[in-house]
């Protein structure tokens, strides 16, 4: 049987993700300047001696250690296909959060190009915990540490807030300190791979050799399946997960919105406290994601669950 044709509107579209996703200066790959009143603590080893990508930079408002309160942690994890972008671009630096009382960190981790999955969500768990086995240098609330992250980022950050118990992807230092984390901003990950694989006009997004979802899984879905569904944030799905905000454009070329809602139904069906806004003909990114009212609605979030009296 041939292949089912791919519309000529959305193989454009592919070829401009796709083009965007090889550019080194995709997902923010320039530096954002630090805020006034805002402490860098750049590129920390959370692997010691590890791999060039394995540091994180930490943002503190200026005299955070004195502070009478430990300050609640976003934690931002670039996107870029898993092969590109880099911790330099954070945007919750913004006012919004730094300079209302949290502490904001920028993790780097290793690319495809290095080591195919699960090197991303080992380093990301790896900066979780040494973020939390810090706390007190940094004044840092252990037991308020929220994510954030974007595209590939979305995809991490939505497999932290469910794989908390999931020790087999902890390696390294720290590993008697717990990953979990305790809210999940999503904007626009992959969630299931296997559905991935078979959305119409995406197969060759993750499906063809060079592909971000090939290179992650270190080949095609259909022959690493096993390694697909344990990438797969919905498969570790349950009720103890964190509070989740989901964000996709219902018109994304490169991760179908579907993905999304796949991820929010299994987080409803778990018990977990779990909100989907698809922003209508929004696509892969672009300023409507960080709108006013989009970006004001994610504050909202961490701050119901990272800065709430009530929050656990």
């Amino acid at each position: 049987m041939l292949p089912r044709p791919v519309p000529v509107r959305l193989l454009a579209s592919l070829a401009v993700a796709a083009t965007l996703i090889a550019t080194p200066g995709f997902a923010q790959d320039e530096p954002l300047p630090v805020p006034k009143g805002v402490v860098a603590h750049r590129d920390l080893a959370y692997v010691p001696d590890g791999h060039e990508r394995q540091k994180l930079d930490l943002y503190l408002p200026e005299g955070a250690e004195q502070n009478a309160e430990p300050l609640p942690v976003v934690v931002w994890i670039h996107g870029g296909g898993w092969s590109g972008g880099s911790k330099r671009g954070c945007p919750p630096l913004n006012p919004r959060f730094i300079q209302n009382g949290y502490a904001v960190a920028s993790v780097g981790y290793r690319l495809t190009d290095a080591a195919p999955f699960p090197a991303q969500i080992e380093d990301c768990r790896a900066a979780i915990r040494y973020l939390r086995a810090h706390a007190k240098e940094y004044n840092l609330n252990p037991d308020r540490i929220g994510v954030w992250g974007s595209s590939a980022g979305g995809h991490l950050v939505a497999l932290l807030g469910t794989s908390g118990d999931e020790t087999a992807f902890d390696v390294g230092k720290n590993k008697d300190v717990s990953a979990r984390v305790q809210a999940v901003c999503d904007y626009y990950g992959p969630a299931d791979f296997p559905a991935f694989a078979e959305s119409d006009g995406y197969e060759r997004v993750a499906l063809r050799p060079g592909s971000p979802v090939y290179k992650l899984l270190g080949g095609p879905v259909m022959e690493k399946a096993e390694l697909a569904r344990r990438a797969s944030p919905v498969t570790f799905a349950s009720a103890d997960d964190p509070p989740f905000f989901i964000v996709h454009g219902t018109e994304d070329p490169v991760v179908p919105a579907d993905q999304s809602v796949r991820l929010h139904a299994a987080l409803q069906k778990a018990g977990v406290d779990s909100t989907l806004k698809l922003i209508e003909g929004g696509a892969h990114g672009g300023k409507e994601f960080h709108s006013g009212e989009t970006l004001g609605e994610v504050v909202a979030f961490f701050d119901k669950h990272l800065k709430s009296p009530s929050a656990k």
